[in-house]
């Protein structure tokens, strides 16, 4: 589902709008999937951060420590999948919803990004998460 709110946009251009959100959040998810420090950099503003928590541990943290942690344990140990469920936009302006499957082994969560058009280029700002199922494998 995609929504255009208080936009001049044309129908082209909410394709386009929807398209680009939905690259960077795909970007940042295959990122933390594969590990890929990379992708989760040219995915998430610098001064991004990640916030929720899996079986009572708390991961509220600056995004450059959340890509050091998946850099050494990526969320795909070998059955780990994605969808991105929603795309709102509204001018420089944008929330998405996931849902991931499988990760660390078998986590689901529910994912919420919000990301900012700055100077003409999207960027995850935050990423929400909540822990739907699953345990955390004992070595994370």
């Amino acid at each position: 589902m995609s929504q255009a709110i208080g936009s001049q946009a044309g129908p082209a251009d909410a394709v386009r709008e929807y398209d680009d959100v939905r690259r960077v959040v795909q970007l940042f998810l295959d990122g933390e999937s594969q590990g890929d420090a990379a992708k989760l950099r040219e995915a998430s503003h610098p001064d991004a951060r990640l916030f929720g928590s899996v079986g009572g541990t708390r991961y509220d943290m600056p995004m450059a420590t959340f890509i050091e942690l998946a850099e050494k344990e990526p969320g795909d140990t070998g059955n780990h999948r994605t969808r991105i469920l929603s795309v709102q936009q509204a001018g420089d302006a944008a929330v998405a919803e996931a849902a991931e499957e499988g990760y660390w082994g078998s986590l689901s969560l529910i994912d919420y990004f919000q990301l900012a058009r700055i100077e003409g280029t999207w960027k995850v700002v935050s990423k929400l998460f909540a822990h739907t199922g699953g345990d955390v494998p004992a070595s994370t």
